[in-house]
């Protein structure tokens, strides 16, 4: 078989490394891919955007599946160009990726299917929304560019001062380009944070293992907002009785109003959950594996990922065993100083060897953003890479994790220092 995966950052490596482990796959390419992908895959100068270039490489080598991972590409409406091609893909069409791809959608969804979520309002007009805010008095209160922003389109603003300057920087200055042409604006909710990621067919659901993931850019959960810092799994907030509530009241509610739709949804759909004390509630969708949730799920994954992804292409989930082994993951992103703001490329990363730790147990090494220089890797984006590591339980992994990220160095590193904390706290 050959398979390729589109994307070029950590999701897609933790992706590639899983399906390495099937021996059916004979060539294994990532499009474009980066330097420590290239250890694992052939890497090939394609973006993940460029549907054309793709489509035209899947054709012409053959390929008999492909992986399509980001969200751009997916909104974009590649796997509806693959499967015109002939070629199998994994992931929503164009229309089902909408549940992501706009904000307004999703809520709408929500609404009319009775899917708990955040009281919210929809607005086109500046002026509008500015008058609306006039007139609030419950604060803090979260703002939502409509389309895709690369996991940083919200705002949680904690009076109305903010709430006006987020205005302002969603709809007039366009932070966030075209993705704010539309803006929802959202109660704020308080409680903890899930994120489970889910196979589906549209027919059957699967939740993968639930995790935790730590937005922000400094510890204490101080700073900017960012792709993601870290993450650990299981989450500990998510018992058995929460579990169950999800799959009732918001997992197959969504699928079955995907379908009602028209917009059948197979692929990998992420849920970011609150667990309020109502109950738990949808904060976003995302149409595709979650990063970095991915680098801490796909480890515990004892069945085989491309067996699972290609039963969930044709619809053959239900017959097909998902399991996840016992024991936890922990992963500590390692970032460039200053990120998520202005950062250096280029910078040489000192401790890999064929882009992992040599002789670190059970650690794997995920590159987010690398390439290959002179004399080895160097940086190549803000989230650098993502060290992974998995125990028995969750304090081990983590003492795994930060023991291998202390061995690895660049220029200006920095990296949270109480990733899995809150996790741990509530473990008691």
């Amino acid at each position: 078989m050959k398979v390729a995966v589109i994307g070029g950052g950590g999701r897609e490596h933790a992706i590639i490394r899983k399906l390495k482990e099937n021996p059916g796959i004979s060539a294994l390419y990532a499009l474009p891919g980066n330097g420590g992908i290239g250890y694992d895959a052939v890497c090939v100068d394609i973006r993940a955007t460029d549907l054309d270039g793709i489509v035209a490489f899947a054709v012409r080598e053959k390929l008999d599946f492909v992986v399509v991972a980001p969200d751009d590409p997916l909104a974009l409406g590649l796997v509806d160009r693959l499967e015109a091609a002939g070629i199998p893909a994994f992931g929503p069409t164009a229309r089902a990726a909408q549940i992501e791809s706009s904000k307004v959608f999703s809520k709408e969804l929500m609404k009319k299917y009775g899917i708990p979520t955040a009281r919210y309002e929809v607005f086109a007009d500046p002026a509008a929304a500015r008058a609306y805010l006039e007139g609030n008095d419950r604060w803090p209160i979260v703002l939502k560019a409509d389309g895709l922003a690369l996991g940083k389109g919200v705002l949680i603003c904690k009076d109305r001062a903010a709430a006006l300057d987020g205005v302002r920087a969603i709809m007039e200055d366009r932070a966030f380009g075209a993705a704010g042409s539309r803006m929802v604006v959202e109660e704020f909710l308080t409680g903890p944070e899930v994120s489970v990621l889910a196979f589906t067919d549209g027919k059957a659901m699967v939740p993968m293992v639930s995790s935790m993931d730590h937005k922000r850019a400094l510890d204490g959960d101080e700073g900017l907002n960012t792709g993601g810092m870290g993450t650990v799994a299981p989450n500990p907030y998510y018992t058995p009785a929460v579990a169950a509530q999800c799959m009732e009241k918001i997992f197959l509610p969504t699928m079955a109003a995907m379908n009602a739709e028209g917009r059948t949804f197979k692929g990998c759909l992420y849920f970011g959950l609150m667990i309020t004390p109502e109950g738990p509630k949808v904060i976003e969708y995302n149409c595709r594996f979650g990063d970095p949730e991915t680098q801490v799920v796909l480890p515990l994954l004892e069945s085989d990922l491309f067996t699972v992804l290609r039963a969930v292409s044709e619809g053959r989930l239900s017959e097909t065993p998902v399991r996840f082994r016992d024991g936890a993951a922990a992963c500590v992103v390692l970032a460039s100083g200053g990120y998520p703001q202005k950062y250096a490329s280029g910078l040489p990363i000192e401790g890999l060897t064929g882009g992992q730790l040599p002789g670190a147990e059970e650690v794997t090494v995920y590159h987010a953003g690398t390439r290959s220089g002179d004399g080895g890797l160097v940086t190549a984006g803000g989230r650098v890479l993502g060290v992974t590591a998995t125990a028995a339980d969750l304090p081990a992994a983590l003492e795994r994790a930060y023991t291998a990220a202390e061995k690895i160095r660049f220029e200006g590193m920095h990296y949270r220092r109480d990733i899995g904390r809150r996790a741990l706290e509530a473990r008691g």
